[in-house]
């Protein structure tokens, strides 16, 4: 079961050319669900929803804005960072079965939300743990997942009716694919490189790096209980 669980983590992959556009059973869709509204929150307030986007047309329309907001992008990159970013496909709207979009709600739980008085976007990262509950669930059984962020919050709000005081956190493309590539596509396409867990990880204050073996503190001389 331990080892099972690391595959997914591994395996888990940003999903944009793979999706196969079959149907997702209702079942394996309601499983996906139930493990992103069991993430943990903030207060328990749960500041999350999820609204599901079936319609082609909707998508079609958001596909039209994303495309347009890849066109921004690409204009502010320089030569040879444009042509790399030309080979990338950013977002698998229209190929995936289902849309899903996340949102926040900061007001869910206000005004005396327990530990957020000193962290104000603790909720927020309570939503990106539900995403994430997802992306790992759907890896899970068989299906990719794709997060798409080339969009203007108030488009989506005014595409799928989000109140202002909403936060649209992601879309999410869902469904099943034909394969989860081994390397992630922004590591295929030369875009960027993985760190390795050396570089980013310290140990007692930050920047005084140290290998895997060394995170946890020796016992003092003398101390050792064995």
């Amino acid at each position: 079961m331990t080892e099972a669980f690391y595959d997914v983590l591994r395996r888990r992959r940003d999903v944009r050319a793979e999706f196969t556009g079959e149907p997702i059973p209702g079942d394996v869709l309601t499983r996906v669900l139930e493990a992103a509204h069991s993430a943990p929150s903030v207060g328990l307030t749960q500041p999350w929803d999820f609204v599901l986007v079936p319609d082609r047309g909707t998508r079609e329309a958001f596909r039209e804005h994303v495309l347009a907001e890849r066109e921004v992008f690409a204009d502010s990159l320089d030569e040879d960072r444009a042509a790399v970013f030309d080979r990338i496909k950013i977002e698998g709207i229209l190929e995936s079965s289902l849309g899903v979009v996340v949102t926040y709600d900061p007001a869910r739980g206000a005004p005396d939300v327990l530990g957020r008085h000193a962290i104000a976007d603790a909720g927020l990262y309570s939503v990106c743990l539900a995403i994430q509950n997802l992306w790992l669930a759907a890896t899970a059984e068989g299906l990719g997942v794709g997060w798409v962020s080339f969009y203007r919050e108030d488009f989506l709000r005014g595409l799928l009716g989000i109140p202002d005081a909403v936060r649209p956190v992601a879309w999410l493309c869902v469904g099943p694919v034909s394969r989860l590539h081994e390397t992630p596509d922004l590591e295929r396409h030369g875009w960027r490189f993985r760190r390795p867990l050396a570089a980013a990880t310290h140990l007692g204050r930050f920047g005084e790096h140290a290998g895997v073996h060394n995170l946890c503190p020796t016992e003092p001389e003398g101390t050792s209980t064995h």
